[in-house]
Parts: C-alpha cells; sequence; structure tokens
C-alpha cells in the first residue's frame, strides 16, 4: 500500500508524486475506498467544479468540521461574503505596519544569540499573533491560540483513519468546548462593548436577515485559527529551505531584492505549504479513463498538481524568476483562500526581515526535519538555523 504519511515521504513526497501522477493521476486506494488526484487538470477541477466534487466531505471518521471551507452554495456564498469583509485589499494593506512590528519584536530577543529555532521562536508565532490582533483577542492568549490551532489542524488525521485519527476526533471534541465557552465570553463583551474588530463584524453581520449562530461563530473562529496561521507559518519554514537548498536563488535573490514577490510564488508551487484538499463527488466522474463513483471521498494533491511537468517547464526547479507560475497552492474557484493577500504579505514581511538581518544564514542541524503533525500541510514542526550574532 501507498503510505503518503509517513515522515520520509511527508519530508520529500515529490518523488512519489512524480511516479503516481505518470503511472495513475486518478489513483485508487480500494483499502479506504477513498480516491486521489495528482495530475493539475484533475485536481484544479476538483477544487473548482463544485457542480461534481462537494466540499461537503465524509473522511472515513465521519462528517467533516462545520467550516466554511467545509460547505456549498448557497451557504457558501452568503458565509464566504460575510468573511471577505475582513480581508479587502485596503484592510490588509493596512496591516502591513504592525505585521513588521511584530516581526521585530520577535527577531530583536534572537539576534545577539546568532541561533534559534525558526518555527517555533519566528514563523509560528508571527501569523498568529496577526490573527489574534485582527479577531481583537488579547496578546496574552497567544499560547493558548496555538495549542488550539495545531489540535484543529491535527483533525487531517481523520483521513488516514486508525486510532490516531479517532484520537484527534476526541482531542477537538474536548478542545471545541474549551473554544465554544472562550468565544461565548468575547462575543458577549463586544454586544456590550462593540470594538474595531474582526469579531465585533461577525457579531453584527447578518445573513438573510439573521445573525450569525454561536456555532457558525464558532466554525469561522476554528477556520481563522488553523487557516489563517498554519498556512503562513509553513510558507515562511519552506521558503528559507528552498532558498538554502538552492544558494544560487539565494545568490540571486539578495542581488535582486524585488524579485521577492516572484520567489514567494515559486515558494508556493515548490513546497505547497498545504497540500491536499479533500472533496466528494456528487455524481459519478469520468478522469482520465477512471470512474469515480458518486458519495466517495477525494484527496486533491496539490502539491503534487504544482509539480506536474505538463503543466510547469522543468517542474521539479526551484527557480525564483518562474514566469508564469499558474500554481494552485491556494486553491481555485469559490474556495479559493481568503486569507491568500495576507499570508503573501506576512511572507514578504517576515522574508524581507529575515534577509536583511541574518548574515551567515544556515541550518544548524543536518538531522532530517520533523514534519509537522497536520498530515495535509508541508513544511518542518522545527527548523533550527544559525547566523552571525549582531
Amino acid at each position: 500500500m501507498m503510505n503518503l504519511f509517513s515522515d520520509d515521504i511527508r519530508r520529500n513526497p515529490f518523488p512519489l508524486y512524480e511516479q503516481v501522477r505518470s503511472s495513475a493521476p486518478v489513483f485508487h486506494m480500494p483499502d479506504t475506498e477513498m480516491w486521489m488526484l495528482f495530475d493539475y487538470e484533475g485536481v484544479k477541477r476538483a477544487l473548482y467544479d463544485h457542480e461534481a466534487f462537494s466540499s461537503v466531505v465524509t473522511p472515513p471518521t465521519g462528517k467533516a468540521p462545520d467550516w466554511l471551507v467545509f460547505s456549498d452554495p448557497p451557504r457558501h456564498t452568503k458565509l464566504r461574503g460575510i468573511i471577505m469583509r475582513a480581508f479587502t485589499p485596503k484592510s490588509i494593506a493596512s496591516l502591513e505596519p504592525r505585521v513588521r512590528e511584530l516581526s521585530r519584536e520577535l527577531l530583536e530577543p534572537q539576534l545577539e544569540r546568532g541561533e534559534m529555532d525558526l518555527a517555533a521562536d519566528y514563523s509560528s508565532p508571527l501569523p498568529a499573533m496577526v490573527i489574534a490582533e485582527m479577531l481583537g483577542i488579547p496578546l496574552v492568549d497567544r499560547p493558548r491560540f496555538l495549542r488550539w490551532g495545531e489540535v484543529i489542524m491535527n483533525l487531517s488525521h481523520t483521513v488516514s483513519g486508525g486510532e490516531e485519527a479517532q484520537r484527534a476526533v476526541q482531542e477537538h471534541a474536548s478542545v471545541k468546548e474549551e473554544m465554544r465557552a472562550y468565544l461565548a465570553d468575547v462575543l458577549a463583551e463586544r454586544r456590550k462593548a462593540p470594538k474595531d474588530d474582526l469579531l465585533t463584524r461577525l457579531v453584527e453581520a447578518e445573513v438573510d436577515g439573521e445573525h450569525l449562530t454561536l456555532e457558525e461563530l464558532l466554525g469561522f473562529f476554528q477556520l481563522l485559527l488553523a487557516a489563517g496561521t498554519e498556512t503562513t507559518t509553513n510558507l515562511i519554514n519552506n521558503a528559507i529551505l528552498c532558498l538554502l537548498e538552492h544558494p544560487d536563488q539565494l545568490a540571486r535573490l539578495r542581488a535582486e531584492p524585488t524579485l521577492l514577490p516572484s520567489a514567494i510564488e515559486e515558494v508556493l508551487r515548490f513546497r505547497s505549504p498545504g497540500q491536499m484538499m479533500f472533496r466528494e463527488t456528487r455524481r459519478d466522474i469520468e478522469l482520465h479513463g477512471e470512474v469515480i463513483p458518486a458519495g466517495k471521498f477525494v484527496l486533491a494533491v496539490i502539491g503534487s498538481a504544482n509539480r506536474d511537468p505538463l503543466k510547469f517547464h522543468d517542474a521539479d526547479r526551484f527557480d525564483i524568476t518562474r514566469d508564469p507560475n499558474p500554481h494552485i497552492a491556494f486553491g481555485h474557484g469559490i474556495h479559493f483562500c481568503l486569507g491568500a493577500a495576507l499570508s503573501r504579505l506576512e511572507a514578504r514581511v517576515a522574508l524581507e526581515d529575515l534577509l536583511a538581518r541574518l548574515k551567515g544564514l544556515e541550518l544548524a542541524s543536518t538531522e532530517p526535519w520533523e514534519p509537522r503533525k497536520a498530515l495535509h500541510v508541508h513544511g518542518p514542526s522545527r527548523l533550527p538555523i544559525r547566523f552571525a550574532p549582531s
């Protein structure tokens, strides 16, 4: 049986992707009744064709959480319209000065040491702090945010089944009650004394003349905690990995800093932070001569699609000047990631700071890095680095 979820494969899944994509781009795992899509066109279709592929999925352990990403129109359209108000281009751009301040606050204590764990000391807390401020939650609650986010992301283990999946579901059920109680208290405060923050806007929002329920607000809250932090954390970590593994590209970026936006897009393609998305077939679907029956759980493997040589020239080459670069790291269609612009902004600020302030940057360990706990993401849980103390 193909094991996509071993540590060795998760560190470098791309040779396996190539092997399966070239021989069976539509892959059936009969022991789990799960189907997987590996080629660019197949994955892209699963992401945008919501008439054929539903986002309301049933993983092996049961129904998926009641979140925006696991909903279809018309409910998805209404809920997305509400959350989009907080992610307008103007509102995202206005965050840049504060993101820069937070980046400096995290980096300053590390500079004299000449070493740090990039994941724990910088790339994990930075997006958590940004989301906390957007929501209007005190920064003292950041450790709780990080713990909750990790538990939420561990729900990805439901795709593999077994004891680990059951443990993830039980742990989430317990933490969900903790989050519900916390959120109910905060929302009560916002109703009494509104603030200029995302939680206040969610409390005041209406769908068809009705305010959102606590369960709907809790769904938004969980999604922001997980997707709003994990993607950016992995994007920053993966960018440093890519640049250190390709010193010619790092030298070029240092010589031409204007290439940074293009470099970020190439990191998103080359080491996609989210490796797969979940769908369920609404009807029988034929792809590449295979028929996926209706009602089947489908993994659309974005990390493979973004290395498809039929779409990308020299697909396994990391090239910060790649153009065009039509990757689908943030999804495609009606479920395109709402936080994509924010993630790109945070990554740009972070990499500008890291490359400017950390001279002689290198990995501080030759040990294989440990993948993050969530099965559907790609990136290290720890990333020790060294640099010249300053």
